[in-house]
C-alpha cells in the first residue's frame, strides 16, 4: 500500500490583497496537490534582499502520494493560476504569490531543479517561524537541528509579526465527532486505501481487515461450492476476534477509530455464497455475535459499478481474484444496498466513486471529504 509523504510548503505574498492571495493559495494546494493538514499563523515580514512592500507569510504541512518533483511542477502551476508572472531578471522581486517547497519527509534531494530541504530556510525567519507553528517532529537532515534550534542560531534579525490565525481546510470536517466510522464497499472499491488515508490525515486509529491471512480465500475462488462455508465461517470468526480485540483497546467515547469493514459484511457475503441450509445455520451464529458488536457512528458505503471494480481488481493483481465475474460483484452490490435499506437505525452515507480515483486525484479525495462533511452536525 502506498505511503503518503509529509511536505512543508512556505507561502508568501506582497502584492494586491495579500490575505486573499494566501487564502486562495492554500485552497488550491488542498484541492490540487495534497491534503493540507495544518496551517501556521499568518506573519507580516519586511521584504528580504530588496526594497518593497512587506510580505504576508505562512507555512503549511500536507499529505500527498506525489514525488517532490511533481509537487514542484504543481506549485508552479498554482502560482501561474494566481497571476504570478516570473521575470527573467536576477534577484528578489515583488510577487503576488510565492510558494517554496521547504521539506519533503526527512529526505535530502539535490537535483538541477530542486534542493530539499530548501537551502536557505535556516537563514529566513519568515520560513522558520511559521514552520515552528506546525509543531512537527522534524529535524533538518543535514544540520541535525530542530526548527526551534535553527531559530536560535539563524543570522536573520528581521522582525516577523503575527497578523492573524489562518483556517485549515480540515477545520470544518470534524470527523472525530463520530468516534467510530466504518468504510465499506465491494471487492476493489478502495475501502482499505481510503480508510488508511483518512486515518493518516485525521490522526485516527485503524482496524483493517486481515483478509490476506485467510487460507480458504484462494481455494474459494477456484471451487466456490466446496469452500464457501469454511471461508465464511473463518471470516466471521476472524472478524469477531479482531473487532473484539481491537475495539477493546479503545475508548469509543474518546478515541477516533476508522475501520475498513463492518462485521455485517459477513452476512452479506454469506447470503450470496452459501446454500440455503448452510445460510440458516450461519445466520443463527451470526445473530448471536452481531448483538455483541459495537455499531459504527457512521457507515460509509463506497459504491462503484462492476466495470470499474474489475479494472481495480486487475490493477492490484491478486492472482486469486482475477477470475471474479461481474455477476458476482453485482450480487455483492445488491446485497449491500438491500442491507442499507433495512438498517433504519444506522447512520449511512453512500458515496458513488465510480468515476473517482482518490489516490491519483486530490480533487476526488476532497470530493469524498465534502460528502462526509454533509453528515456532520
Amino acid at each position: 500500500m502506498k505511503v503518503q509523504h509529509q511536505v512543508v510548503l512556505s507561502i508568501g505574498s506582497n502584492q494586491g490583497n495579500r490575505l486573499e492571495n494566501v487564502e486562495r493559495c492554500i485552497e488550491l494546494i488542498h484541492l490540487e496537490i495534497g491534503t493540507v493538514i495544518k496551517v501556521s499563523k499568518l506573519y507580516e515580514t519586511p521584504s528580504w534582499g530588496f526594497e518593497s512592500d512587506a510580505f504576508y507569510n505562512c507555512a503549511l504541512v500536507l499529505h500527498t502520494y506525489s514525488t517532490a518533483h511533481k509537487i514542484l511542477s504543481q506549485v508552479l502551476k498554482i502560482e501561474k493560476k494566481l497571476g504570478r508572472l516570473r521575470s527573467a531578471e536576477q534577484g528578489y522581486q515583488s510577487r503576488i504569490i510565492d510558494i517554496d517547497l521547504i521539506a519533503y519527509d526527512n529526505q535530502i534531494i539535490e537535483t538541477e531543479k530542486l534542493q530539499i530541504p530548501h537551502p536557505l530556510m535556516q537563514d529566513r525567519k519568515f520560513v522558520l517561524m511559521p514552520f515552528q507553528d506546525l509543531n512537527m517532529d522534524w529535524e533538518h537532515p543535514i544540520f541535525k537541528k530542530s526548527i526551534p534550534e535553527l531559530l536560535q542560531v539563524t543570522p536573520d534579525l528581521s522582525v516577523c509579526t503575527v497578523v492573524q490565525e489562518l483556517r485549515s481546510p480540515l477545520q470544518d470536517i470534524s470527523l472525530e465527532q463520530f468516534n467510530y466510522i466504518a468504510f465499506e464497499g465491494n471487492i476493489g472499491a478502495g475501502k482499505t486505501t481510503l480508510t488508511t488515508k483518512i486515518a493518516e490525515d485525521f490522526n485516527a486509529k485503524t482496524v483493517l481487515e486481515r483478509f490476506a491471512d485467510n487460507p480458504f480465500l484462494p481455494k474459494f475462488y477456484k471451487d466456490q461450492n466446496r469452500y464457501a462455508f469454511p471461508l465464511e465461517m473463518s471470516f466471521l470468526a476472524d472478524r469477531y476476534q479482531q473487532l473484539s480485540d481491537d475495539l477493546a483497546q479503545f475508548d469509543l467515547f474518546k478515541d477516533f477509530l476508522v475501520a475498513d469493514y463492518h462485521i455485517f459484511k459477513s452476512l452479506i457475503f454469506a447470503k450470496i455464497t452459501l446454500a440455503e441450509d448452510e445460510y440458516r445455520l450461519y445466520r443463527n451464529l451470526f445473530d448471536i455475535i452481531y448483538r455483541e458488536m459495537p455499531k459504527p457512528d457512521l457507515y460509509i458505503y463506497l459504491y462503484q459499478n462492476s466495470e470499474r471494480l474489475l479494472q481495480n481488481i486487475k490493477k492490484r493483481g491478486r492472482s486469486y481474484e482475477q477470475e471474479i465475474p461481474a455477476e458476482y460483484l453485482n450480487k455483492i452490490n445488491s446485497g449491500y444496498l438491500d442491507y442499507i435499506k433495512s438498517q433504519t437505525e444506522l447512520n449511512v452515507l453512500i458515496i458513488d466513486v465510480s468515476d473517482k480515483d482518490f489516490v491519483k486525484n486530490q480533487e476526488d479525495y476532497v470530493f469524498v471529504l465534502e460528502e462526509i462533511k454533509k453528515k456532520i452536525r
